[in-house]
């Protein structure tokens, strides 16, 4: 075995070398591709066009920029340690290598006992809670610039696979389940990243809405269907940020691998949405070589965790014969290089050990948490504490030293170290961490003459007793999960609902503050009168817990996911596959189609535990004036918003359309919304503008958007459930769009 080992690496470096030759070291006389003047589509083609084969060959296969144990194997030499991976550059060509870093929410670390110490922002479930695509922005510009000073060019971030199901272990690196909502802000975050020239991608393309069997599972859903949920999800994204690069994911989609599938990669991806960028695999995820290079994918990533080195040698002798052409070859080059000039990754070369103001990055991880709060309940105003209450228990979830995280390969490691050590699984996608932001620290800030009392929530008999001393009682409840583990039920683990349950008889003010991973059972909550999800806070997020509690911040997060009563109300109410056996090959069929989230509750007519876009506030809103007119072929949509409430705040006015004879998945969808900051009796005239493909059928056959003449309410309200909702009807003529939503002449 040992030989066969090391024939392989002979093989390989024949075709690519990691390092450049001799004769590879010599510049040319002219580099016609660094005329910054030329577009990036110009300077890649002249720059491709130098190449040799084998240089060619070596932008499209990656290495993991770790040693991985099951293969025994090391990291090429100028790889960053303990890091996602790496590419090696062409310094003949004065192409730089390309240095990957996971992930959405910060500059993560592989395994390792000292790991980068950086800035983790709040789940994208808080961004996503937000309603503000300027703080995804804002977040993403920050983790970028984390990255950058790290050493990276390329960042694995963009998660926007919609919520199907909320179990999903990877929720919380995405945002929601409206393709509107979660494309729009994962987009301006991944344009946020890559304002620090750096390299971004979207992903999971396509369909990973699950972890249980990720690798095997096979999707099937109406292609149709799809272009109007998860895809354009990620159409949008991709329109709003024009990331450098798109993942694909592990899954099979209708029988073929996501990394060889000819009709997401190459009709879809490139060819219908004008895709200039690479797509790279997702680690483990390349099963071929002739399938995957001639069917759209652009580079095999962490060829160490495929079954074999699809994109080295393998690929060599494929160009050689014919079975690649030498043309797929120079483009998947070229896109790869024409994305490095596009993103400034050439022109802006990348050191380590960049300066990193982690003061200031934490304020942005801070503000992003405290806009993406969401305060699901609040009976008899609860909330805001005052700060002359005099007793305060705090129960559970390790609130006296951090705040939770989710696992896998987007965790970012605390500055300071982990709060809590020891806690299980210790390995993979673990360790569980905890960041040293501690809830109770910065309670006791704002409350100075409060006595605060900790019980740690493991008996809830012991916690009761505490909590009925108190005058008010926080219980801090907590669920983790990670890449490759779904949660095996929505309630919440460890014995935390009987915990709240007893707390809630002992203490009528007892307040629940949620650390989740996405939405959760809460059969206690008729005994709460206030409820916060905080979902995983990140690095400051103890601090802004405590400021959205005693009202220092209004909360004004709304609730980028539907919140069931239990699994019984979902169209899948047991999880496809089985954990226990992950190669198991089944099929997962989304006969819901586009109908994902609040428009399931719609088409069954099923009341929620909370309706998608709900988020309450400290003041109270009102609206008025709601008319609607086209201008331009597009639909605009016009109101007042007034704080008709004692406390500044902001809201999130949200406009639904609903079609009055043509039909739809379901009855409405989410067509525009703003986010409104107002001070009390202030008022704000608004203009939003709906998204037109929102108004259409997409037509597979013809590849169109498709607009029926009609009539079209548009509700104005607070939430899904139409909470104060005020309409207005609107008249349209027959229409139709292209593929990317543009009027067809």
């Amino acid at each position: 075995m040992r030989f066969r080992h090391l024939t392989l690496v002979a093989a390989l470096a024949a075709a690519f070398p990691l390092f450049a030759s001799a004769a590879d070291a010599a510049a040319p006389a002219q580099q016609p591709w660094m005329n910054r003047s030329l577009s990036a589509d110009q300077r890649a083609e002249l720059a491709v066009k130098a190449m040799t084969r084998a240089e060619k060959l070596r932008w499209v296969f990656g290495y993991f920029g770790t040693a991985f144990a099951p293969k025994g194997t090391t990291p090429p030499k100028a790889a960053i340690p303990f890091s996602a991976g790496y590419v090696p550059g062409n310094p003949r060509l004065g192409l730089p290598d390309l240095w990957e870093t996971d992930a959405g929410l910060g500059v993560a670390t592989q395994a390792t006992p000292t790991p980068r110490e950086r800035t983790q922002l709040p789940s994208g479930l808080a961004t996503a809670s937000s309603w503000d695509p300027q703080l995804a922005y804002a977040g993403g510009a920050m983790i970028g610039s984390e990255a950058r000073a790290s050493g990276f060019n390329v960042m694995l971030a963009g998660g926007v696979n919609l919520m199907r199901d909320p179990r999903n272990g990877r929720n919380f690196e995405y945002a929601g389940e409206d393709p509107l909502l979660a494309g729009t802000i994962v987009g301006h975050a991944v344009k946020g990243i890559e304002s620090n020239h750096v390299i971004s991608t979207v992903k999971h393309y396509a369909l990973n809405d699950q972890e249980t069997g990720r690798n095997e599972l096979d999707v099937h859903i109406d292609k149709a269907a799809s272009r109007m949920s998860d895809l354009l999800a990620m159409q949008l994204a991709l329109e709003q940020s024009d990331a450098g690069s798109v993942m694909c994911s592990y899954n099979r989609v209708y029988g073929t691998y996501a990394c060889e599938n000819d009709y997401l990669l190459n009709e879809v991806l490139k060819k219908d949405w004008g895709f200039k960028g690479y797509v790279m695999s997702d680690w483990g995820a390349t099963h071929s070589t002739v399938e995957a290079a001639n069917h759209g994918l652009d580079r095999e990533s962490g060829q160490e965790f495929d079954k074999s080195p699809y994109f080295g040698a393998a690929l060599a002798e494929a160009v050689e014969n014919g079975h690649v052409s030498e043309a797929r070859l120079t483009d998947m080059a070229t896109r790869i290089v024409r994305a490095m000039f596009a993103k400034g990754v050439v022109d802006n070369p990348v050191t380590q050990g960049g300066h990193i103001d982690f003061a200031k990055n934490g304020a942005v991880s801070r503000t992003t948490e405290e806009e993406g709060i969401v305060l699901l309940k609040n009976d008899n105003r609860v909330l805001p504490l005052a700060k002359d209450v005099k007793t305060i228990a705090i129960i559970g979830g390790h609130a006296d030293v951090g705040v939770l995280s989710g696992g896998g390969s987007s965790q970012v490691y605390p500055v300071g170290g982990m709060a809590v050590k020891g806690l299980e699984p210790k390995s993979w996608p673990g360790p569980v961490v905890y960041h040293p932001s501690s809830p109770l620290r910065s309670i006791q800030a704002l409350a100075p003459n409060a006595k605060v009392v900790y019980d740690d929530g493991l008996d809830p008999a012991r916690a009761a007793r505490v909590a009925a001393q108190a005058d008010v009682a926080l219980v801090f409840a907590t669920q983790w999960i990670g890449e490759a583990n779904d949660a095996t039920s929505l309630s919440l683990p460890d014995n935390q609902d009987k915990l709240i349950d007893s707390v809630a008889g002992a203490n009528a003010r007892t307040v629940v503050v949620l650390e989740t991973g996405g939405p959760v059972a809460m059969p206690w909550v008729a005994k709460t009168p206030a409820v916060l999800e905080a979902w995983y806070p990140g690095t400051s997020g103890g601090e802004a817990i405590a400021r959205v509690l005693f009202g220092a911040v209004n909360p004004s997060g709304h609730l980028p996911a539907t919140f069931p009563v239990s699994e019984q109300q979902l169209p899948r109410p047991k999880l496809d596959g089985d954990p226990k056996q992950p190669d198991l090959r089944f099929t997962v069929d989304y006969k819901e189609g586009a109908a994902v989230g609040y428009k399931w509750f719609d088409v069954k007519g099923i009341k929620p535990l909370f309706p998608f876009g709900h988020g309450l506030s400290y003041t109270t809103f009102s609206y008025s004036g709601l008319a609607s007119q086209v201008k331009g072929g597009r639909v605009h949509v016009r109101f007042k918003v007034t704080n008709t409430g004692n406390v500044a705040g902001k809201d999130v006015p949200q406009v639904y359309v609903a079609p009055l004879a043509a039909k739809w998945e379901a009855p409405k969808r989410l067509a525009a919304w703003d986010k409104v900051a107002l001070q009390p009796g202030e008022s704000k005239e608004i203009d939003v503008v709906v998204e037109p493909r929102i108004l259409g059928m997409f037509d597979e056959k013809s590849k169109t958007w498709r607009i029926a003449k009609g009539k079209y309410k548009l509700v104005l309200a607070e939430d899904a459930a139409g909470t104060n909702a005020t309409s207005v009807t609107v008249d349209l003529p027959a229409s139709v769009l292209d593929v990317r939503g543009r009027p067809q002449r």
